[in-house]
């Protein structure tokens, strides 16, 4: 996959999350990436630090987790001379990636029809806030308020929550490689084809990963409540259960079958059985009873037999980990990628998760 896009050049103009992500997507499956920053000020994210980072360092954890195999370039777009060389980039180069607000690029002189006149064939790929004619200014915690993910997330007590992650410039940036992937499928299947513009905004992305939630509130008109971990069509599903050894787990039961099997391990086939909890509907109806019956049973056991005893019966069930426990397991070892950026040694996750076999 390292020689996928070899040979194809990458302009990153893009910042913060979203647009650098899909840069790094591009350089680890082989392209050359030049990510671009203002001379002055840089990348924003270089300067998202934990109180425990250097405050001298020019490279932050945030900023290294999606800048990876990537040259860098310091140019003043509002320069004629920074302009220049960034043309002579462009001459050459088979996608560029930006997030500009709205109105800056044209301000700068590097609007979609001059990059055009310098290479007709050049894909450009834009990641806006809420699309390509809003001047609104968007960060990931604006749309998830927006879109409503903040509205579902969350407890009763805990009021409306973010996700902890850049969840909708994660989901952005995805929808941006497929735009992109497609563009780049059709200029290698026409070489007569001229280039194009793919835009993805954050309000779209956001609003289109509602997916089960929307057609629930499209359909039935059920608006999603702040349930925690649970779900709204399945149970037992996100409850958290305390083992005997003060374990903390969940399970994912998405069918009568794995219920059966999860009371069958208890030795209480009788609750599988009862009409209360016999079908997905009914356990959903009934989930509160059916938490604090399987809590006394759970309670009586120790983590990881339940856990080595779902894996055995192929019952969906997981330890709740942190991040620590999350790497200390040598298959997320696996996906961590090391790299000395401005003589500081940097890690992060690949983007690729996925594997031709």
């Amino acid at each position: 996959m390292e020689k996928t896009f070899k040979g194809w050049k990458v302009i990153d103009l893009s910042t913060v999350l979203a647009g650098p992500s899909v840069g790094m997507f591009f350089a680890e499956l082989g392209a050359e990436v030049i990510k671009i920053e203002n001379p002055e000020n840089g990348d924003v994210t270089r300067s998202w630090k934990l109180p425990n980072e250097d405050p001298k360092s020019k490279v932050s954890a945030y900023f290294s987790s999606i800048n990876y195999l990537k040259q860098y370039r310091k140019l003043d777009f509002s320069e004629e001379k920074g302009r220049q060389e960034l043309f002579q980039l462009i001459a050459d180069a088979d996608v560029v990636l930006m997030n500009f607000k709205f109105g800056t690029q044209k301000k700068l002189g590097i609007s979609d029809e001059i990059l055009f006149e310098k290479n007709q064939k050049l894909i450009i790929g834009k990641i806006s806030g809420f699309g390509s004619n809003s001047d609104r200014v968007a960060y990931d915690l604006v749309l998830q308020a927006e879109s409503g993910i903040m509205s579902m997330n969350g407890n009763d007590k805990s009021g409306p929550l973010k996700v902890p992650v850049a969840w909708i410039d994660v989901l952005a940036a995805h929808q941006l490689k497929q735009g992109l992937l497609i563009a780049i499928l059709e200029k290698k299947s026409n070489k007569d084809l001229k280039g194009k513009v793919v835009t993805v905004s954050l309000y779209d992305a956001a609003v289109s990963s509602l997916l089960n939630q929307a057609s629930n509130y499209l359909m039935t008109g059920n608006i999603p409540q702040r349930i925690g971990s649970l779900h709204p069509n399945i149970a037992p599903y996100g409850e958290l259960f305390i083992t005997k050894d003060g374990g903390l787990i969940t399970f994912a039961i998405g069918s009568d079958k794995h219920f059966k099997l999860l009371c069958s391990f208890f030795r209480r086939p009788d609750i599988a059985e009862n009409e209360k909890f016999s079908t997905v509907q009914e356990r959903v109806k009934n989930r509160m009873e059916l938490f604090q019956i399987l809590q006394v049973l759970i309670n009586q056991v120790d983590a990881n037999v339940i856990l080595e005893g779902m894996r055995a019966l192929h019952v969906p069930c997981a330890k709740i980990k942190n991040v620590k426990e999350v790497f200390e397991d040598e298959k997320a070892q696996q996906l961590v990628r090391t790299e000395v950026i401005d003589g500081i040694e940097t890690k992060r996750v690949t983007s690729i998760a996925f594997r031709f076999e």
